[in-house]
C-alpha cells in the first residue's frame, strides 16, 4: 500500500490485411517474447483486491440502479530502464483505467468502467521477480524489475479519479486538466467515477451461466514511446455471490490469477475456441483488437456477434460493418456499449444501423464535437449482434472499423479492414428433376438420370425412395422445361 495519500488498506501474427486508405498491421494479443523490453515497459501484474460503494440510481436512466466497484492494479516495471511517477501537475505518471466484462449465452459485452486513477509514487516491490530499487520509500519513478500495488481502496479514491478525456492512449500523453470533474447535481456521491455497472448485469437471477472478469490497464507516456503499449492491459476472473447488500451491492470474489498483458476481450476466446480475434494497429496511432464469433441457434438461425475493442487508439472508431448479400435474412440488430456516466461529455446516444446494398452497418451518431460523440473511445468495447437465415463463411471475411477523428498525414487511415465471420449468400436449392443444377430441366438432366439409372446415387433419387428408376423419370419429365 502507499505512503502520504494512502486511502485504508493469440492472434495472428504479422498479417498484412487489406486497408482501403489506410495501414495497418494485425498482431499478436499482448504479451511479449519473454524477454526483457528495451526501455521501460508498465504491465499489469497483478489485480489483487476488490472494493464495493453500493448503489446508486443515475439521473436521465429511467431509474436504472448502478452499483460501483474498484479493482486494486499492481504495475510491474518489465523493461529495462526506469518509469517515471511524478505526482500531478507533472505529465509523467501512469493514468489506470478499471473494466468489468460479461460473457454470457456465447458473446462478451463490457458491461463496466471507472474513469482514470492518477499515479503519484510507487513503492519497489518484487511481484514480477528481481528488483533495483530507484529510491526508498515511496518515490516518483518505478525501478528496473520492480512493482508498485494500488490496492483497490486507493483506485477507488475519487480524489485521484478524472475523466479519460485529455489523454492520447496511442502517445501516453495527459494534456487534460487535473481538476475535480463537474458532476451534475443528483449524481450519487458513492458510485460517480468509479466502476459502474449497471444491477441487472451482475443479478445471478438474470445471469445464469454467465461468467465475469475485470480488466486493469497502465497508461504512460515513456512506455508508449519506448514501443512497448502493446501489453498495459491484464485481466483476472471473478464470481458474482446472490446476497445483495445496497451498500455493497453483489461481492465480487477474484478467482484464479492474473492473466499478465493480455487484455479482457481475449477471454472470450478462451472461453469460446470458434471466437476469431486479432489485433490492428493503425499506422500513427494505436491498436484496435476486433473479435467475432458465429453460432447456430436453437431455431435453425444463426447468432453473429462482433466485439470491437480501442485498445489504445486516440482516433476512436465511429462505424462497423459487415457484408450481408441482400439474399440474407437478417433480424435482432442490436448495438451494445458501456455507460458514460458522472457527468462524462460523451453521449450515451445508441448507434444506429442501417442494411443496404450488401453492407449492414452500425454508425456512431451525429454530434457537435469529438468531445460529445458516443465513439469508441481508447480503453473501451462495443459489441455488435444480429441474426441470420444463412450459416457463416470461415473466419477470413473482411469487416470494417471506421476512424473517428479526421486523417492526419502521421495517422492517414480513415478505416481499417478486418478478419471475421459474415453470412454466406442464400443459394436456392435446385429445382426437382434440374440433376446438373444448370437452372433447366432438359436432355442433360435426362441423361445423367439413365447414367445412373438403378442405383442408389443420391442426385439421381429424385423422388427420395433410395433408388433411380421409372418413378425418377416420373418426376423429372413432369418438371421438364419447354
Amino acid at each position: 500500500m502507499k505512503i502520504g495519500t494512502i486511502i485504508g488498506t493469440l492472434g495472428l501474427g504479422g498479417l498484412a490485411v487489406f486497408i482501403g486508405q489506410m495501414d495497418a498491421t494485425a498482431l499478436p494479443g499482448g504479451g511479449n517474447d519473454g524477454g526483457v523490453a528495451a526501455g521501460p515497459d508498465v504491465i499489469v501484474g497483478g489485480l489483487p483486491n476488490i472494493s464495493a460503494y453500493g448503489q446508486g440510481i443515475w439521473p436521465a436512466t429511467g431509474g436504472t440502479t448502478y452499483v460501483a466497484y474498484a479493482v486494486g492494479t499492481t504495475s510491474c516495471n518489465i523493461g529495462n530502464q526506469q518509469l517515471l511517477w511524478n505526482p500531478n501537475p507533472s505529465v509523467t505518471h501512469p493514468v489506470i483505467p478499471q473494466n468489468l466484462y460479461r460473457v454470457k449465452n456465447g458473446v462478451i459485452k463490457q458491461v463496466g468502467q471507472s474513469w482514470v486513477k492518477h499515479g503519484f509514487c510507487a513503492l519497489q516491490g518484487t511481484l514480477c521477480g528481481a528488483c533495483t530499487p530507484a529510491g526508498s520509500g515511496c518515490p516518483p519513478v518505478l525501478g528496473v524489475g520492480c512493482s508498485d500495488p494500488y490496492d483497490s481502496g486507493l483506485n477507488g479514491s475519487q480524489g485521484d479519479l478524472k475523466s479519460r478525456w485529455g489523454i492520447n492512449a496511442a502517445t501516453g500523453v495527459y494534456s487534460g486538466t487535473y481538476a475535480n470533474p463537474v458532476i451534475p447535481t443528483g449524481y450519487p456521491s458513492n458510485i460517480r467515477c468509479r466502476l459502474t455497472v449497471p444491477k441487472n448485469d451482475l443479478d445471478p437471477t438474470l445471469n445464469t451461466g454467465a461468467k465475469y472478469v475485470v480488466e486493469g490497464m497502465y497508461i504512460q507516456p515513456q512506455d508508449a514511446s519506448a514501443g512497448n503499449s502493446g501489453n498495459n492491459a491484464s485481466y483476472r476472473t471473478i464470481t458474482v455471490g446472490s446476497t445483495y447488500s445496497i451498500t455493497t451491492g453483489y461481492p465480487l470474489t477474484l478467482t484464479g490469477s492474473t492473466v499478465q498483458m493480455i487484455p479482457a476481450i481475449y477471454y472470450w476466446q478462451n472461453q469460446h475456441t470458434d471466437v476469431a480475434t486479432r489485433d490492428y494497429d493503425v499506422a500513427g496511432d494505436g491498436r484496435f483488437i476486433v473479435a467475432s464469433r458465429a453460432f447456430l441457434n436453437a431455431n435453425g438461425t444463426y447468432h453473429y456477434a462482433y466485439a470491437v475493442a480501442n485498445f489504445n487508439s486516440d482516433r476512436n472508431g465511429s462505424y462497423f460493418s459487415v457484408p450481408v448479400d441482400p439474399s440474407v435474412t437478417v433480424t435482432n440488430i442490436t448495438a451494445v456499449s458501456p455507460f458514460n456516466h458522472s457527468g462524462d461529455t460523451a453521449s450515451n446516444d445508441p448507434w444506429t444501423s442501417t442494411n443496404t446494398g450488401g453492407v449492414l452497418t452500425w454508425s456512431c451518431p451525429a454530434a457537435a464535437s469529438e468531445s460529445v460523440a458516443h465513439s469508441i473511445r481508447w480503453n473501451t468495447m462495443f459489441t455488435f449482434e444480429f441474426d441470420a437465415n444463412t450459416a457463416p463463411t470461415s473466419a477470413s471475411s473482411i469487416l470494417t472499423v471506421g476512424i473517428y477523428k479526421p486523417a492526419t498525414a502521421a495517422s492517414p487511415a480513415t478505416s481499417i479492414s478486418v478478419l471475421g465471420y459474415k453470412p454466406t449468400p442464400y443459394i436456392p436449392p435446385c429445382a426437382s428433376g434440374d440433376i446438373n443444377c444448370d437452372g433447366a430441366v432438359n436432355g442433360m438432366d435426362l441423361a445423367y438420370l439413365f447414367s445412373c439409372w438403378e442405383s442408389a446415387t443420391p442426385a439421381c433419387d429424385l423422388n427420395g425412395d433410395g433408388f433411380s428408376d421409372s418413378l425418377d423419370l416420373t418426376v423429372l419429365l413432369a418438371n421438364w422445361s419447354r
